[in-house]
């Protein structure tokens, strides 16, 4: 076998009948020699668009399976050594399968309802502007990622990894493309049934999944913890505990501070939706006036430096969504959060990017009275003053690109996918003037970068405040384990050591293999 780069044209390299044999004639293989596309990128610095496969030649020689993973290998655990899981997003969920592979039961608490349940509260948030503070778009079988998007790209080094993440993915019923596009994505349509399968192995191995069921409390003898407690008052001794919980439970963040649990604030960062037509970032990106059939919905990826008293800030794009949506993140009422989306096909006629400030901890210093949850309580205050500036439903408050540029109010919006709706206001009294000043600043200098980016076609969304969590849960280096509280692993987005589906599912599974290993040692 050998490796190949092949350039087509969009046009052939989309073809899905016969993608294999434009390479096969541009490499000058016969029909019956076996390849396989390895990687595939779109090249679009030139006006000549280009997609680069590499290919694997294998000729005559037989292709090895193209994923190693193998669900029926997995043994059963349901008499094995236990360990509870808190939190069924993609942390919990392949620290599960991994446990399952390591030979000990996973017990895992979902404060929210099962993936099909939760589609009813989603919708109830869309049209009747009601938020149930424990299954939205945040909580719930599968977490934030399953029903605001499910891009799987990731800035890890840990390449050996990410695959093994999409080999499980590809397993358990999503496209095989995942393993070969440079910025992978499934798309919300797709998760929940795959999340369901991803359900069915740990049941059928033995591991056991409870819905609606809120871990209120924290059972410690000194420094270990030996239990949890539910609303509905059982109690979930176990071996080991993995706190994924993600990054928007703050009650949870609230019980570890009252319970002598060590937690830190954190930076984040914090800002908000820009909504643009897609047909414009098209032509921006493509340098055409239509991307045509076979050129999927472009996107970008935007970073600028900004200075303000002194300070000096990153501002950059989160969670691009062409072709997508703008959804209400809200996890409570007296709240606007948005987050964003795309389905499988990126169709939508908008694309949307979360551009968002860096905040660093000196920026939180009006809020030093609250500890280690001040970054927490700064995120609440501003979600509170989206949710006022909209008219205190989950409407949200927006503000067209150069009029927000130009401190002045819109006198009307273009259409937007956000379904709740949005109200015309002055974004600058929105948010505080550390963001709106960064913003602003970042906006005209991507307007140069990007040309026809700033433009009133487009409007900002608020706010984009849930990209990571303002709470750190400390853990040791080597052992993963929390340095205060024996048995407590905490992981993922939640506590601090993730961004996203693929790097919260690969924390996921190191806190399983330390929390195994330390089952070994007996300690």
């Amino acid at each position: 076998m050998h490796t190949q780069e092949v350039i087509l044209t969009p046009e052939q390299a989309f073809d899905e009948q016969n993608v294999l044999g434009h390479i096969r004639q541009k490499i000058g293989l016969k029909a019956a020699d076996n390849i396989r596309i390895y990687k595939r990128s779109i090249d679009a610095r030139s006006k000549e668009i280009k997609v680069r496969m590499q290919v694997q030649v294998y000729g005559k020689e037989a292709m090895p399976d193209l994923i190693s993973y193998n669900i029926d290998s997995l043994q059963r655990v349901s008499d094995k050594k236990k360990a509870v899981i808190i939190g069924a997003g993609p942390a919990g969920l392949f620290a599960a399968l991994r446990l399952i592979e390591l030979g000990v039961k996973p017990i895992i608490l979902e404060r929210g309802k099962d993936v099909r349940a939760r589609r009813r509260d989603l919708a109830a948030i869309n049209k009747e502007h009601l938020v149930n503070p424990e299954s939205n778009y945040c909580f719930g079988e599968g977490g934030a990622g399953t029903y605001s998007d499910g891009k799987l790209y990731t800035r890890s080094k840990k390449r050996g990894d990410v695959k093994r993440i999409l080999e499980i993915l590809v397993a358990h019923g999503a496209k095989e493309d995942i393993l070969i596009d440079a910025h992978p994505h499934i798309g919300t349509n797709k998760l929940p049934k795959l999340i369901q399968e991803m359900r069915e192995t740990i049941l059928a191995k033995g591991g056991e999944i409870h819905f609606n069921t809120k871990v209120t409390e924290f059972i410690k003898e000194e420094d270990v913890l030996n239990a949890v407690k539910t609303a509905d008052g059982a109690t979930f001794e176990a071996d080991g505990f993995i706190l994924a919980t993600g990054h928007s439970a703050r009650d949870i963040f609230e019980q570890l501070h009252k319970a002598d649990i060590l937690i830190e604030a954190k930076p984040f960062a914090l800002g908000v939706r820009v909504e643009h037509p897609q047909a414009i970032i098209d032509k921006i990106q493509y340098r055409r006036d239509d991307r045509g059939e076979y050129l999927p919905a472009s996107s970008y990826a935007l970073v600028h430096q900004t200075y303000y008293n002194d300070h000096q800030r990153g501002v950059f794009s989160f969670c691009m969504c062409p072709g997508g949506f703008i959804v209400p993140a809200a996890t409570a009422e007296g709240e606007v959060v948005v987050n964003g989306m795309s389905p499988s096909r990126r169709d939508s006629k908008y694309a949307n990017s979360g551009i968002v400030v860096a905040i660093e901890l000196e920026d939180m210093k009006d809020y030093e009275k609250f500890g280690p949850l001040k970054g927490l309580k700064l995120q609440e205050a501003i979600e509170k003053s989206a949710w006022e500036a909209g008219g205190r439903t989950q409407v949200a408050p927006a503000q067209r690109l150069i009029d927000f540029t130009k401190g002045v109010v819109s006198k009307d919006l273009p259409d937007t996918s956000y379904q709740p709706g949005l109200k015309s206001v002055d974004m600058n009294k929105v948010l505080p003037d550390f963001i709106t000043e960064r913003l602003k600043a970042a906006f005209k200098a991507y307007g140069k970068k990007m040309k026809g980016y700033l433009t009133n076609e487009a409007q900002i969304v608020g706010v984009e405040s849930r990209t990571s969590s303002p709470i750190r849960i400390p853990r040791e280096k080597e052992t993963l384990e929390h340095p205060t509280t024996k048995r407590l692993y905490p992981c993922g987005e939640g506590a601090g050591y993730a961004g996203g589906i693929v790097s919260a599912a690969m924390d996921g599974e190191r806190c399983a293999e330390k929390l195994v290993e330390q089952l070994s040692t007996g300690n």
